[in-house]
């Protein structure tokens, strides 16, 4: 039997060969593929869903070849994103072999299988390329040169080729490349690769797991003061919070319903909720937020959700009014937008419990913001807030319930390490219809400019035009002004307008009555305007991947294609890290790249805000996926030891 199926593009293949193998490996014809060991055959068109893989895959023939490789949603069929080669391993699992001393791994005496579903990181060996560093556990970093047939006993099985210092070669068969893992460190510096034979990964590797001790304990001292806390437990659902829910427009995707109850769960037990709940940009986060609201509210408890921009609080707060319409249920502001006479009015509400939500920006964390009988916590985007904020929200969290929510999150990989510490709600699955933004780098061209606006408009569309420089924002609108026929509406918003102007300008454009809004990063987080479906990014290589990425996730909202251009000025040579950025973000653009992009970024500029400088070292001697398994083990070690019940 064979140990497993390598597919790529341009393989030439007999369809009846693979059918065959995939039985052999335990997998069962369907007439659809629904869940983990599923095929269907259809044409020149096979569908794998994988053991260990999240999604299934699409493998499409041209004649006997193979065309296209590609990840798609089950649920709706569509295509999420693409690979030049995927692995299917057996629903059987052999026993992976434990190699002998350095050189050949010997026949990565049989153990102990190890669970390919929490060890394997099938993501980063589907992206695996030649000439890439990786890390064994067992030897330490080396250079990835390809797969390789060997025979032993008889057979020829493929193995992981891996270059050593020396020129020293280490073959790992393909069952147990669980023990291999691509090398990521956040830094540019290329690492040393070790000596096979040598104590020396050994030695880094016992420094490593002694560093991450400490971060284990901190996060794992949090948790255990959380629960020895005791809090309030919400009652299961009632007539009114169905109601409320039946009055959402759109279909739940199954991600969403998941977390929902995840959330719901969370709030029913007498143990204070930690919750963060990721997503990417325009998958649903929101939804799932207001109904942990609405449920703490029928339990007679205050909720505050904060968000880091005033006009995404704007946002909020027209949507929540909007849904409550038919509840007996009070709602309030509290950002620049409100003047200083309803601000007051408001906090004196909040006191009083006349007040049941309120949305607002850190201002609700100030000294002067006393609650009745606070019971629900919402952040959106923990990360933009400040030191000082975070300490007051770690309060919060030992007293009520608190979720969080982003979209461009820590890699999924570290969260992983963290479960055991950390509650974690995931919404993968995109809403329904939704397709993905088309991505354009282009250099600065006003004739692109005013065609892609004049095409929105004629699609009855509304545009963005990103310029994040108050100082010449509105040189920038009249020079738009000018090659865009009259008919187009046009005007400009900022951070350091009035509040009433501002707050009057977002309203138009929500309504429909601006064409395009030449704005700052003010509209990056959270806000949505269905109907706006192309934005241009000016200067765009002056952008953090993950803001462009938050900046391309504010159009795409509706069933119809958006566009994202980011442009570049003419004639200028990009420094190296730029033009990386610019040119990841233009790959990732699929559905739900915002992993990806998370875990670019974070190459691109560094984990050390991320972890501190100390651990930041740890990760570069060994490799973030690695580091990542120890910190896990450091945390399961010490729960086991009764260190925190």
């Amino acid at each position: 039997m064979f140990n497993s199926l390598k597919l790529y593009t341009t393989l030439a293949i007999n369809l009846e060969d693979i059918l065959s193998i995939l039985v052999e490996f335990g997998y069962k014809r369907q007439e659809r593929v629904s869940e983990e060991g599923d095929f269907s055959c259809r044409g020149g068109i096979i569908d794998i869903f994988p053991f260990s893989f999240e999604l299934p895959i699409r493998i499409e023939l041209d004649f006997n070849k193979i065309a296209s490789i590609k990840t798609f949603n089950h649920l709706t069929g569509e295509p999420v994103w693409e690979h030049s080669m995927v692995i299917i391993l057996p629903i059987k699992k052999s026993h992976p072999l434990k190699p002998q001393g350095y050189g050949l791994a010997s026949d990565s005496q049989s153990r102990k299988p190890s669970s390919f579903s929490e060890e394997f990181p099938l993501d980063n060996l589907v992206d695996l390329k030649t000439g890439d560093h990786v890390v064994h556990n067992q030897y330490g970093i080396g250079k990835f040169l390809g797969l390789e047939k060997i025979k032993i006993l008889d057979k020829y099985k493929d193995h992981l080729v891996i270059e050593y210092d020396l020129q020293e070669k280490l073959y790992v068969p393909i069952e147990e490349m669980n023990l291999v893992q691509k090398y990521i460190a956040f830094q540019t510096k290329q690492p040393r690769l070790h000596k096979l034979g040598t104590k020396k990964w050994l030695k880094a590797k016992e420094k490593v797991k002694r560093g991450v001790q400490k971060l284990a304990l901190d996060l794992l001292s949090l948790q255990a003061m959380r629960l020895s806390a005791e809090g309030f437990s919400c009652h299961t659902d009632t007539d009114w919070q169905k109601q409320f829910e039946e009055s959402f427009p759109f279909e739940e995707t199954p991600d969403q319903l998941k977390a929902e109850l995840e959330v719901k769960r969370d709030m029913e037990s007498i143990k204070p909720m930690d919750r963060l709940l990721c997503g990417d940009v325009g998958y649903g986060k929101t939804e799932v937020a207001m109904r942990a609201a609405f449920k703490a509210v029928t339990n007679n408890k205050q909720v505050a959700f904060l968000v880091p921009t005033t006009i995404l609080a704007e946002q909020h707060y027209q949507n929540f009014l909007f849904r409550i319409q038919n509840f007996p249920i009070s709602i309030q502001m509290l950002s620049r937008f409100k003047t200083t006479r309803q601000q007051k009015e408001t906090i004196k509400g909040l006191g009083q419990g006349t007040v049941d939500i309120v949305i607002g920006t850190h201002r609700l964390l100030s000294s002067d913001i006393k609650f009745k009988d606070l019971g629900l916590v919402i952040i959106d985007e923990e990360q933009r807030f400040g030191v000082k904020h975070k300490e007051k929200l770690k309060s919060l969290r030992l007293a009520c319930d608190v979720l969080t929510l982003t979209a461009t999150p820590i890699p999924r990989t570290l969260y992983m390490s963290l479960m055991n510490a950390k509650d974690l709600s995931i919404i993968n699955t995109p809403p329904e219809n939704r397709l993905p933004i088309k991505t354009i780098v282009v250099e600065y061209d006003e004739d692109l400019i005013r065609q892609a606006i004049l095409k929105e408009k004629n699609r009855r569309g509304q545009v963005f035009f990103l310029h994040n420089r108050v100082k010449d924002i509105e040189k920038i609108k009249n020079r738009l002004t000018r090659i865009l026929p009259t008919e187009i509406s046009i005007t400009f918003a900022h951070g350091q307008m009035r509040p009433k102007l501002l707050e009057a300008v977002m309203r138009k454009f929500l309504k429909g009555e601006i064409d395009c809004l030449v704005c700052t990063m003010i509209i990056q987080s959270g806000i949505d305007i269905p109907n706006a479906n192309t934005i241009i990014v000016n200067n765009a290589h002056r952008f953090g991947l993950a803001d462009l990425h938050q900046l391309r996730g504010r159009v795409g909202r509706l069933n119809k294609p958006a566009y994202a251009y980011f442009m570049m000025p003419k004639h200028e040579a990009l420094e190296n890290p730029a033009q990386k950025r610019l040119e990841a973000i233009q790959e990732h653009s699929a559905l739900g790249s915002g992993f990806k992009i998370a875990m670019e970024d974070l190459e691109l500029r560094g984990a050390g805000n991320l972890l501190g400088e100390q651990q930041h070292g740890f990760i570069a001697a060994v490799g973030f996926d690695l580091y990542c398994r120890l910190l896990r083990e450091a945390v399961s070690n010490f729960k086991k030891g009764g260190y925190f019940h």
